[in-house]
């Protein structure tokens, strides 16, 4: 496994990002209201995620499901017949949407010479699981079956996202794999939560994580879950828990050194080579949680940002830039 940075303290320009956190008071999402929490973190990228990049066009749209529309933007670089990124986007199942990861999904297009598709799936508490799931599966089939009328490749499709949107990638992947598709080229799972049960040495050595607290992650899942205790190992909640990880799409996972999903994204990968499929693992060792949205103010989320681009690019089968 690549090591980004010593693993033994924050990268210099995190620490400061962590410190000048502390000093504003930001409160954790469980701490207020939820529209407020949804507010609060909307505000991260446009103080911290730096320029937007500019894109051949970006499209926002709906796309219909058995429970309701479900609104979707739609990236493209310049290009005909674009692979395509289906995007999923972090936040704990509870506060993420198109606008807290516009500007990674524009860089990601940028970078890649892709289009993105991100879905903006129901959210917790007002929709519990497995309602995100259900939306997530929705689109993704959506967009394979209308990948050629959006200008985009039916054979060069992957998923790909963030935290939570981790956790949907992985378990879209084990659900196209059930379902006989689509074919995916690809499943990058940004820091992605995988596990059920959230007692994995970097869970248990950071409950005071910066971003991403013991607190937060107990409020993301309660909320998410509710009462159904039936649900804690069913794959599509953690896919580290699906009876088996064979004839999966290829996985790259990117993981941060100071967040407590560190372990489960590190497991997961060997969780996928382990039953014979293709995983990478790389650990940013210096990065907190979420430090991808903070392009702007980490001189480090652009290199995973290309990591991730270059990545795609490899599974579709593009030249470098």
């Amino acid at each position: 496994m690549k090591q980004e940075k010593n693993v033994k303290g924050l990268d210099p320009y995190c620490a400061a990002v962590v410190q000048a956190m502390k000093e504003a008071g930001r409160p954790q999402a469980f701490e207020v209201p939820v529209e407020e929490a949804r507010a609060n973190y909307r505000a991260l990228p446009i103080a911290m995620g730096g320029e937007e990049e500019v894109l051949a066009s970006v499209e926002d749209r709906v796309i219909p499901s058995d429970a309701g529309d479900i609104p979707i933007r739609i990236y493209r670089a310049d290009g005909e017949n674009l692979p395509i990124l289906v995007f999923y986007h972090g936040g704990g199942w509870v506060i993420g949407d198109l606008e807290t990861h516009d500007k990674l999904c524009r860089a990601i297009t940028r970078r890649t010479g892709c289009m993105t598709v991100a879905v903006d799936y129901r959210l917790a508490p007002e929709h519990r699981f497995p309602a995100a799931v259900d939306d997530s599966f929705c689109a993704l089939n959506w967009v394979a079956e209308n990948a050629a009328a959006i200008g985009g490749d039916p054979n060069r499709i992957a998923v790909g996202g963030d935290s939570a949107g981790g956790n949907l990638s992985a378990v879209m992947a084990l659900m196209a794999r059930d379902a006989g598709g689509p074919k995916l080229a690809l499943q990058l799972l940004i820091y992605p939560a995988t596990a059920a049960e959230r007692n994995s040495p970097s869970h248990l050595a950071m409950p005071d994580a910066p971003v991403l607290s013991k607190e937060t992650m107990d409020f993301f899942y309660s909320s998410y879950v509710g009462d159904q205790d039936e649900v804690a190992y069913d794959f599509r909640l953690a896919p580290m828990e699906a009876a088996d990880h064979s004839g999966l799409a290829p996985a790259e996972i990117l993981v941060a050194g100071f967040d407590p999903l560190r372990d489960e994204g590190i497991a997961y990968g060997e969780k996928v080579k382990s039953a014979g499929g293709q995983a990478n693992v790389t650990n940013y060792g210096g990065m907190i949680h979420a430090f991808t949205q903070m392009a702007g103010a980490l001189p480090v989320a652009h290199q995973a940002i290309d990591h991730c681009s270059s990545a795609l690019r490899r599974a579709f089968g593009l030249t470098a830039p």
